[in-house]
């Protein structure tokens, strides 16, 4: 990975300390809410529980992703090891989007056959919840600026915080005028944001891992700019990709002018300068060809 990564106020081994607390109060706290959860009744705090089990395992990942994203390239691995990190993130993902599911499903249950809920419970474990993802959240927050892998997982445990305020709220409801609708219902809304936010998140993750063009940069205004480059007369068989999400890669064909081969090699590097310059695109394989005999086949984006 490149250093500007970790150029943060953070460094390495203190961001894997953190991710580690974070992990283990995570996992004290889901065996509580679970225990009391059952206790209680409460679907509302089973559900919290097992968000937040979701969330050992997602920092679980992350600790773990962080750690091999920081290997070296070899020959196996030509790019490095980054992409790690949004294989972790997109796993995550995907495990908020099956759990929003499950617990919608299972709030839909307990609505049609409402059961007696110990409200009690539910607010004691709802506040210690609450100061816990609380904790957790301001514990990733400074990595998560830096790593998709570590947003998913700060996404996570901003969600629980959320969640535990949800579920606080509904022991409230039950304790203060006996709605046992409330636990459900409350459900059902952490299930809805999970969801809503699972699926806003995961779109830019996949986008990388198939080759997408980077969304913040205008891959035809990148082209336009190669092509007023003096010298350029075309560039076609263009793929524009994101390596990981700090950094864009190019590769195309460009087409010399008539008569300007001797400064190919100038021409160049002055189009590597600008891409480097105006994209911050610092990995740019470009293949040269002279006017006359360039390739037959000049779609822009297509070839091999």
């Amino acid at each position: 990975m490149s250093d500007r990564h970790h150029h943060h106020s953070i460094d390495v081994s203190q961001g894997d300390r953190r991710v580690g607390w974070a992990i283990a109060v995570n996992l004290i706290l889901t065996l509580a809410q679970l225990i009391g959860g059952l206790l209680a009744g409460s679907l509302a705090l089973i559900a919290d529980a097992l968000h937040n089990f979701s969330d050992v395992i997602a920092l679980v990942f992350a600790l773990a992703a962080r750690r091999i994203a920081r290997r070296h390239a070899d020959a196996k691995m030509t790019f490095g090891y980054a992409r790690v990190e949004l294989v972790a993130a997109l796993v995550n993902y995907t495990t908020l989007i099956i759990l929003g599911l499950y617990l919608a499903y299972e709030a839909v249950l307990r609505i049609l056959a409402p059961e007696p809920v110990n409200g009690g419970v539910v607010v004691w474990l709802a506040l210690g919840a609450l100061a816990v993802n609380s904790a957790t959240a301001l514990l990733t927050f400074a990595m998560a600026r830096q790593s998709v892998n570590m947003r998913a997982a700060f996404l996570h445990n901003l969600a629980d915080a959320l969640a535990s305020i949800a579920v606080l709220l509904a022991g409230l409801f039950i304790v203060l005028f006996g709605w046992a609708l409330a636990d459900p219902l409350i459900t059902v809304g952490i299930s809805a944001y999970i969801l809503w936010q699972s699926a806003r998140e995961i779109g830019p993750v996949i986008r990388i891992l198939i080759l997408g063009s980077p969304p913040e940069i205008d891959t035809e205004h990148v082209l336009s700019v190669m092509l007023g480059t003096k010298g350029v007369a075309g560039v076609h068989h263009a793929h524009f990709w994101q390596i990981d999400e700090h950094q864009a890669a190019i590769e195309a064909h460009v087409v010399i002018e008539n008569g300007a081969w001797t400064d190919a090699d100038a021409i160049k590097k002055t189009v590597k300068n600008r891409l480097q310059k105006d994209f911050a695109i610092g990995h740019a394989t470009l293949e040269l060809e002279c006017a006359q005999h360039a390739c037959a086949d000049q779609t822009v984006f297509a070839g091999h």
